[in-house]
């Protein structure tokens, strides 16, 4: 349960009002009270609107041995002041100051078993049928009791609640910034497969360059020079075989890369792959 004890809401205090005034209406008193004990105030909480009643709410006592209420708390439970005055304890008690010497109180609590404060009746004689009453005080006092365990399981819930909700709020934080850094992720390595598409492409055109500039020619000279009868000319034509499927994969590669070219560029892209010089590629565009 939470540490934070609740606020008491004013439709909580709205029904304590008429569980006093039905208290004082049923025990036949004067006054009728929820005190609340946050030391070392005590304090008048709620207050039955009675005839006689001197006690408003709000109005403070320091918590003392002198006070009923205190009894209450020694005892936890039932204290029963049937007359004040024949009782050398309560001779110093400030309730004697409206000759209210005949208490009935029974302790208030939390969940957590703090006390909240009292619930009692009070009159000016003793009175009997208060006395009678004592077990409908007390049933009444439960009553209170279960609003302040409703009161704390609710702010309980509360709490989770909003503990929940900034859990997700975090949670969708995150997903959202791991999204972000998996796009530029993505963005990174697409640029870097581009790279490297285009460098195996200029790769590839420089290799079949180099082979129709630097090898080709020098071939096609050597199979003049050689005797077509010799041993040595089957390797030649092994070696031309080799080249022509060599030259076909790589112009395959760049064949695919041609289309997505306009005519004009696909053509000048060729010479220069060719070896063309820019004089050349001039007189053979014009011609």
């Amino acid at each position: 349960m939470t540490t934070t004890l609740p606020a008491i809401p004013p439709e909580t205090v709205a029904l304590w009002q008429r569980v006093v005034d039905i208290v004082a209406r049923l025990a036949r008193v004067p006054a009728a009270l929820i005190m609340r004990t946050e030391q070392p105030k005590h304090t008048v909480f709620v207050s039955s609107r009675t005839e006689g009643n001197p006690y408003e709410v709000g109005r403070e006592y320091e918590m003392s041995e002198s006070l009923y209420c205190y009894g209450v708390f020694e005892n936890d439970s039932e204290l029963v002041v049937p007359d004040a005055t024949a009782e050398p304890r309560w001779e110093h008690n400030v309730d004697l100051e409206h000759a209210m010497s005949f208490y009935i109180g029974y302790p208030l609590k939390w969940p957590g078993g703090q006390f909240f404060g009292t619930i009692c009746v009070l009159d000016r004689e003793r009175n009997e049928h208060a006395l009678l009453f004592r077990e409908g005080l007390q049933a009444f006092g439960g009553v209170i009791e279960s609003n302040l365990r409703s009161l704390v399981e609710i702010a309980e819930r509360e709490r989770l609640e909003a503990a929940l909700q900034r859990s997700i709020e975090e949670l969708d934080a995150r997903v959202t910034e791991r999204t972000r850094e998996l796009e530029e992720a993505n963005t990174a390595l697409r640029v870097l497969i581009s790279n490297i598409d285009q460098s195996q492409r200029e790769h590839n055109k420089h290799i079949l360059r180099e082979i129709n500039t630097l090898v080709t020619p020098h071939l096609s000279k050597l199979v003049r020079f050689v005797d077509p009868k010799s041993p040595g000319t089957e390797y030649l034509d092994l070696l031309e075989a080799s080249l022509r499927s060599l030259t076909s994969t790589l112009s395959s590669r760049i064949a695919r890369e041609l289309e997505v070219l306009t005519a004009t560029e696909a053509e000048i892209t060729q010479h220069i792959m060719h070896g063309k010089t820019t004089k050349q590629m001039g007189i053979i565009t014009l011609a």
